[in-house]
């Protein structure tokens, strides 16, 4: 009976953890593209990654840290993870719950890299950590292939609210 009653509380530990999970949306191509045409007057940090990466996984705070200083502006922070989709449940979610990132995350699902790095930024060669930060509205764009600091993400967005 004690050994039931072990599992049922690691159980309902488990579910109460999946309950708190950020939903992660397994996204194409299409829905980033969608993203990149926004006209709207927000500005958008859209952040490359994945969890086996040391410095995006560094970075990840500083783009948290900003959310929430800019939380009642027009500033939106979306986390693009580019682990494998096979990973999502196993190692996307799980990291992310973890860490407690409020940011939107997606996982990018798709395999050709090649067919859609260019669109992101013709100077990106294709590694990350990898950071765009765009307003259409303002007609404002700047591309980072390099791990970005609190200091430097600040003093970019300065530019932009």
């Amino acid at each position: 009976m004690k050994v039931q009653g072990w599992i049922v509380g690691i159980l309902l530990v488990g579910v109460q953890m999946v309950g708190r999970a950020q939903q992660v949306p397994l996204v194409k191509w299409s829905a980033v593209d969608s993203l990149l045409a926004q006209k709207s007057d927000t500005t958008y940090i859209v952040n490359f990654w994945a969890t086996w990466c040391k410095p995006c996984v560094t970075e990840l705070p500083y783009f948290e840290q900003t959310q929430q200083k800019y939380l009642n502006q027009k500033l939106k922070v979306i986390l693009i993870s580019m682990d494998f989709a096979r990973e999502l449940t196993t190692r996307v979610v799980p990291f992310v719950t973890e860490r407690k990132l409020t940011s939107q995350v997606w996982l990018l699902n798709e395999p050709d890299a090649n067919s859609w790095i260019e669109k992101v930024s013709k100077e990106w060669s294709g590694a990350i950590p990898a950071t765009l930060i765009f307003n259409n509205a303002k007609g404002k764009k700047v591309f980072f292939e390099q791990k970005l600091d609190a200091l430097r993400l600040e003093k970019e967005l300065s530019d932009f609210l």
